[in-house]
């Protein structure tokens, strides 16, 4: 068997062929990387962008919330929980209200009968919720558990009739009020549990907050202007 010795010009291809392949190697590979990297560079950018965006969803929802809710607080109406029972049967502790306070401000003054939220007199810091009774410029009796009221149409008095107090609930306390042309009465309907007009005096325009608008809970009681009475004129 006889040795034959390679040609230079094989060796010669033979080179040119593996250099050529370790060359079109590199230029995958750098391809590859190029791709790679510019994968990475839009995933970090897509990330910033996505944070961004999450940041900017996030302002921007603040913002409406607080466009529709700051204005609801403080023309419309405000939450309050009752707490007591002084309102007994009509409200019970954890009752869940929304406040009107637009009405009193714009529309017209307190009615008789209307259940309203007011700034604690004795209490600084608190609310109370009670039901208006007499009405500025009256005078309001109370005699063995009747209210009577005086006014320029009903000289002689009227007693006033108030079906929202129950027989169990009902005070025996006696006295009469004259009330100021700003200035109310009122009186939880739970008159054995209740401290108000009857303890600490007529009741300034300027403490009211505003009248039960909406009950929200409980909600097998949600109500529109909740435990309101309306007396025949």
């Amino acid at each position: 068997m006889s040795y034959k010795e390679p040609k230079d010009k094989d060796i010669s291809t033979n080179r040119d062929l593996k250099n050529k392949a370790f060359s079109e190697a590199e230029s995958a590979n750098t391809i590859k990387e190029a791709k790679q990297e510019e994968k990475n560079d839009k995933a970090v950018t897509d990330s910033r962008t996505s944070f961004w965006e999450f940041i900017y969803s996030i302002v921007s929802t603040i913002v409406i919330v607080a466009i529709i809710v700051i204005p609801i607080r403080l023309f419309v109406g405000k939450p309050f929980l009752v707490n007591g029972k002084s309102m007994d049967p009509s409200f019970e502790t954890w009752d869940y209200l929304l406040i009107d306070v637009f009405t009193y401000k714009f529309l017209h003054e307190p009615e008789r009968g209307d259940v309203i939220v007011f700034k604690a007199p004795v209490s600084k810091g608190k609310y109370f919720i009670k039901r208006i009774i007499g009405l500025p410029g009256e005078i309001v009796e109370i005699k063995d558990g009747k209210v009577i009221i005086y006014n320029k149409d009903y000289k002689e008095g009227f007693e006033l009739k108030e079906p929202y107090v129950s027989e169990k609930n009902i005070s025996h306390n006696n006295l009469k009020l004259s009330l100021k042309e700003d200035e109310y009465f009122v009186m939880g309907d739970n008159r054995a549990g209740s401290y108000d007009s009857r303890f600490w005096g007529a009741l300034s325009r300027d403490k009211i907050v505003g009248r039960a608008f909406l009950r929200l809970y409980p909600f097998s009681e949600i109500s529109l202007f909740p435990a309101a009475y309306e007396f025949k004129k």
